[in-house]
């Protein structure tokens, strides 16, 4: 596979279910576990949706591991499969198995949210702490396509129209992000470079189930960030979190959008460092 512009190739898993995953695994062996799991999108990787952030954990001391999903990235993008939630969580525990990591925290926005969800409820002896981004996962499937961002997705992503680096960077302007400075030409142009690797069976055969009426269930201590500016999902998930999560804690960001860890990215890994070491 060809290389992004600025993003780094890791190593790779080869699973047990014959899928191939890439990741980075970086820190001391020996140090607390975090694993992030990134969102959906054209384009998006473990590298472009968390470089702000899992450097830090590393200068911190933690390892921290960052794939990238199935079918996005550097990892293979079958299209004889359909990505149902339970492939994604599938991939990722296989990936973590190998790699030889028993516990870890799991830090997910949107989608990775969605799967680090799902994720925690299945493997709960696995998985230490959560942290999660406007996850998906807690609302039915449709509800998620009234949101002006999804629709807005839609229809830049699926016109006939070439998507351009600059129609990239509109759609994640207007969609994601109130603050528009802190998207750098770099990562626009990695995820159009990215996107231009990926398949659109992704995201028509994408299917996360509503796994609201499971939150009781959840062991472990959950942060959650929910940027209050959110054009991607519905704002009743919040309420969802608070009040189902029996460990919670929930904060609300004001003038931020889909992607906290980008637009408050030194906040973010203040108040999740704090979080990992003192819970």
């Amino acid at each position: 596979m060809a290389l992004i512009s600025g993003m780094p190739e890791g190593q790779y898993a080869d699973l047990p279910n014959g899928q191939r995953m890439h990741y980075q695994d970086l820190g001391p062996r020996d140090g607390v576990v975090a694993v992030f799991l990134h969102g959906s999108g054209s384009g998006a990787s473990g590298h472009s949706n968390f470089k702000a952030n899992y450097p830090v954990l590393v200068e911190q001391g933690y390892r921290v591991i960052v794939p990238d999903l199935l079918g996005y990235g550097y990892s293979a993008k079958p299209t004889d499969v359909d990505y149902h939630l339970d492939l994604f969580v599938e991939c990722i525990k296989q990936t973590l198995d190998v790699i030889g990591v028993e516990n870890f925290t799991l830090i997910g926005n949107s989608l990775g949210g969605a799967i680090a969800l799902r994720f925690a409820l299945d493997y709960p002896a696995q998985t230490e702490k959560l942290v999660l981004m406007a996850p998906g996962g807690i609302e039915e499937q449709a509800n998620y396509f009234t949101m002006p961002g999804m629709q807005m997705m839609k229809e830049v992503f699926t016109s006939a129209d070439p998507v351009t680096p600059a129609k990239m960077r509109s759609f994640f302007e207007t969609a994601f992000l109130v603050d528009p400075g802190c998207l750098d030409e770099q990562t626009v142009q990695e995820r159009w470079e990215s996107m231009q690797t990926q398949n659109p069976h992704v995201v028509k055969t994408m299917v996360v189930p509503n796994m609201e009426h499971e939150l009781k269930n959840l062991q472990c201590p959950v942060l959650v960030f929910w940027g209050m500016n959110e054009n991607m999902m519905p704002e009743t998930g919040i309420m969802k979190l608070a009040k189902n999560c029996s460990n919670s804690r929930v904060i609300l960001v004001s003038e931020c959008g889909h992607w906290v860890m980008m637009e408050h990215a030194a906040m973010f890994n203040r108040m999740t460092l704090d979080f990992l070491a003192n819970g």
